[in-house]
């Protein structure tokens, strides 16, 4: 294959959380074929995910449920096909995705054999089982080095655009005045995968008025469309002025990275904005119920796993099959408040100098420990 007229296409994951994890592997792609024009093939909500990075050249978005006859179906791929593309690597496991890369007319399809989509590849990778929990971010960096790439980091990388530092600063100038110079703990307790992964709403709220008032920094309570009402009733349950939600004005993604990317900390759900952490270098506690650990692990040293150990978990569903959902209940808001402060102690002690709202936060977090 020949760098300098290759065109590779890159179907990227369709969650937002691990189209954060795919990034090491678009890095070592890139990195690997300099000369190339990588176009991602993605939703229009990862789009948003990667908006700012130099990943790839070009994007064509795809939506099989949206209105646009060039994001689904034949329209979709017509357009892949004009590309002529040399190489598609999948990083989704569906059979959608290999059919779609198929279709394309891509000389090379490379992606992983399983789904009974083995015949609609040319380089079948072999995964591993699905009852052996493993880091999607490694199969990722699989691909990559099925291709030839080097691959020597895991660092996920994300990036916000002027627009989405502009949103912020008008949420903490009309809603929040004064609570970003303080410095702020975010709370994301969204989750698309299902009611499984969510931990109680009062649990929010009352972790919410404890890192105020104990801690004294202000929390901002992230949240997507679908998620401003749990939000609101956290910052009700929290009772303080200065645990503000982020539903107060229009979410987007491109707010809720910029809003994590100059937090404290972040405690989260397991779901997609919890990856916005390690790429911006945030200290991250996360919470997790029915999935299991394994399959997300990004080896970040800033980053707190909390699990309760259960007979019955993880399960790895969307909705408790029992009924009791005890391995979020029984993750009570002492345990999650002693991570949240050993968390923020430990980034006091690493950083050497105030040059941020996010360092301001944790100076003032080791002045109030000491005194």
């Amino acid at each position: 294959m020949q760098n300098r007229t290759m065109k590779i296409a890159a179907f990227l994951p369709n969650w937002i959380g691990d189209a954060v994890m795919a990034t090491p592997a678009l890095r070592a792609i890139r990195n690997g074929f300099p000369d190339a024009t990588i176009t991602a093939v993605m939703r229009p909500y990862v789009a948003d995910v990667l908006a700012g990075l130099d990943l790839v050249d070009q994007q064509i978005l795809c939506d099989p449920k949206g209105r646009s006859r060039d994001r689904r179906g034949w329209g979709l791929i017509k357009m892949l096909r004009q590309e002529s593309f040399d190489c598609a690597v999948l990083f989704p496991n569906s059979l959608r995705s290999a059919w779609t890369a198929w279709q394309s007319g891509a000389k090379r399809r490379v992606g992983m054999n399983r789904d009974y989509r083995g015949l609609l590849l040319t380089d079948r990778i072999t995964p591993h089982l699905k009852s052996d929990p493993n880091p999607v971010l490694e199969e990722y960096l699989r691909l990559a080095k099925h291709l030839g790439c080097s691959v020597d980091s895991r660092q996920t990388e994300l990036a916000t655009t002027i627009d989405d530092e502009r949103r912020l600063d008008d949420f903490f100038d009309q809603h929040a005045a004064g609570l970003r110079q303080r410095g702020y703990v975010s709370l994301n307790p969204g989750g698309a995968f299902g009611a499984a992964k969510h931990w109680p709403t009062e649990y929010f709220g009352e972790l919410a008025r404890r890192i105020r008032v104990e801690l004294g920094l202000a929390v901002v309570v992230l949240c997507g469309p679908a998620e401003r009402d749990e939000a609101a009733r956290i910052v009700e349950f929290a009772e303080h002025p200065d645990v503000v939600s982020l539903g107060l004005v229009a979410p987007s993604i491109g707010l809720t990275k910029a809003a994590v990317k100059h937090a404290a900390l972040l405690v989260t759900t397991d779901s997609g904005p919890r990856h916005f952490a390690q790429p911006f270098d945030v200290p991250v506690v996360t919470l997790f119920g029915p999935t299991h650990i394994a399959w997300s692990e990004t080896f970040y040293g800033k980053a707190t796993h909390l699990q309760v150990d259960l007979d019955c978990g993880p399960c790895q569903q969307r909705v408790c099959p029992l009924g009791h959902h005890r391995c979020m209940a029984e993750l009570d808001v002492d345990r999650v408040f002693t991570a949240v402060a050993a968390r923020l102690d430990a980034s006091v002690q690493v950083h050497s100098e105030v040059s941020s709202p996010r360092l301001w936060a944790l100076d003032a977090f080791d002045q109030r420990k000491s005194a």
